[in-house]
């Protein structure tokens, strides 16, 4: 994979600019932490070169000064809310978000469940938290919010909530997901604080939109892209262009908000220490590109990644919303790009097309592109991992990695004892066989060694994959698009 990123220059960098302004707004900082601290495989896809785990590696250069709040919503509690990439609930994500920041060494301060009205659901969630030794807070509903001012700054509004008891200079406020009360959570402790008489500042950590780069960029775009569903705007952020005569980038969200914010730091802390929306990030991710045009293209594809996803999930659900498609469609427009300019696509449609079954195509990082396509005893996406492996170990393309024998057992193990009707291998399966053969054969060995080297690799299928295909590709770091259709004309599909 070609680098557009410099990785090392961005923890450096950004966590010298998070030290800095914890020292500028009085050794306390309220850090709200946007987008995933975990796993950002979005930001690793269009800036080409950045880890997905670079934010969580930043914070351990802060190790010794951070504390963390994980902050849930009593609503997502009680409707058993779902994270999507993960499958799991919120509640659920928090225990694993403590988990894996203990892993990591990182103090975990506390939970703070907000929105609470007496949710039974909650009052549950946190007599476990209790359980496991977790200290948690309660922050209310507050009426009138976020335009009532006068009466959010008072003690009927945030000094209604329970003040979270903090020991380190940097909080991070942190959730499994957007909705939660972030936001909420740091100004109230702002109020808590300065009713205390502590100095505490506010400050955002949001990688996208990045604030350095134009608006119509395509790291920019492909941010829209990937929140189409929540109808995220970027746009020129107008009080920083007054204040300064700089013309930077924000989200619709945070502009629109800004006043608000203004007037109740002014009521909190007497003055307000921004000017604008951008003044509030501390976001380093624009000034560590190192190749423009690599990340450009990147960004791209995964603008036409979000499309095939849109159509995908509108394909799953019949009442799914055509107005996600739309925004996508406008957003590629504006990208000027279109499928073809995803080499996998056309690639896998021919194979199709020649041969009158589903295919599948990989594109190396070379930018040779091969196919498989469905056989009576593997899957295509399946016949072109195989063939993907045969390239990438200079394997001769006609030698056979696994035998018909070897495989045989496994399809009868699927359909005589495990009751499926499909006895092709799935990619999973291919796997395993092609790991056993490995054992004794040293072509199945070398193509076996040759996984790593998928990572980042494109891939493109002619119909929708079963999940166990999709979990495959996934867990080797490759990018999957799939046309928005069925193998069959089933109704029902797992």
């Amino acid at each position: 994979m070609k680098m557009g990123f410099d990785n090392e220059k961005y923890l450096n960098l950004q966590s010298e600019h998070i030290r800095e302004r914890i020292t500028r707004l009085g050794n306390k900082l309220y850090l709200e932490f946007g987008g995933k601290l975990f796993d950002d495989y979005h930001a690793s896809r269009v800036l080409p070169g950045f880890q997905p785990d670079s934010k969580l590696k930043m914070l351990l250069q802060l190790r010794e000064q951070a504390e963390i709040i994980i902050v849930i919503s009593a609503d997502a509690i009680e409707k058993n809310k779902i994270r999507g990439d993960l499958g799991i609930t919120y509640d659920l994500d928090v225990l694993r978000l403590v988990d894996a920041f203990r892993t990591q060494e990182l103090y975990v301060g506390s939970v703070v469940i907000t929105q609470y009205t007496g949710q039974p659901a909650a009052d549950h969630f946190r007599r476990r938290l209790s359980a496991y030794g977790i200290r948690s807070y309660l922050h209310y509903i507050i009426e009138g919010y976020p335009s009532n001012i006068p009466h959010i700054v008072s003690d009927e509004g945030y000094g209604k909530n329970e003040y979270i008891e903090t020991s380190r200079p940097l909080v991070v406020v942190t959730a499994p997901g957007p909705g939660s009360g972030k936001m909420a959570t740091c100004l109230s402790q702002l109020y808590h604080e300065h009713k205390r008489g502590i100095k505490a500042g506010y400050a955002k950590f949001e990688t996208f939109p990045v604030w350095n780069i134009p608006l119509r960029h395509p790291v920019n775009v492909a941010y829209e892209a990937a929140t189409a569903d929540l109808n995220d705007v970027n746009m020129i952020d107008p009080f920083h262009l007054e204040a300064y005569g700089d013309t930077t980038v924000n989200y619709n969200r945070d502009v629109e908000i800004f006043p608000v914010l203004h007037a109740m730091f002014e009521q909190i802390l007497g003055y307000c220490p921004y000017k604008s929306p951008t003044d509030m990030g501390v976001n380093m991710a624009g000034k560590c590109i190192v190749d423009d045009e690599i990340c450009k293209e990147a960004s791209r594809q995964e603008i036409i990644r979000r499309y095939y996803q849109a159509l995908c999930d509108q394909k799953k659900d019949v009442m799914g919303s055509k107005e996600i498609v739309y925004k996508l469609e406008l957003l590629m427009k504006q990208a000027n790009i279109g499928i073809e300019d995803r080499k996998v696509v056309p690639a896998a449609l021919m194979r199709q097309e020649n041969t009158g079954h589903p295919a599948t195509a990989i594109q190396l990082a070379d930018g040779r592109i091969i196919t498989g396509k469905t056989s009576d005893l593997l899957g295509a996406s399946a016949a072109a991992l195989l063939n993907a492996l045969k390239i990438l170990g200079n394997i001769d393309p006609d030698q056979h990695l696994i035998s018909r024998e070897a495989m045989e057992p496994i399809q009868t193990l699927k359909t005589e004892y495990l009751g499926s009707r499909n006895p092709r291998l799935h990619t999973d399966e291919i796997l395993i066989a092609l790991s056993m053969s490995a054992a004794t054969d040293q072509a199945a060995r070398l193509a076996l060694s040759q996984l790593p080297r998928l990572e980042s690799c494109e891939v493109h299928s002619s119909v929708i994959l079963s999940t166990v295909d999709e979990k495959t590709f996934k867990r080797l770091g490759m990018h999957l698009t799939s046309e928005p259709a069925y193998e069959t004309d089933a109704i029902y599909h797992k």
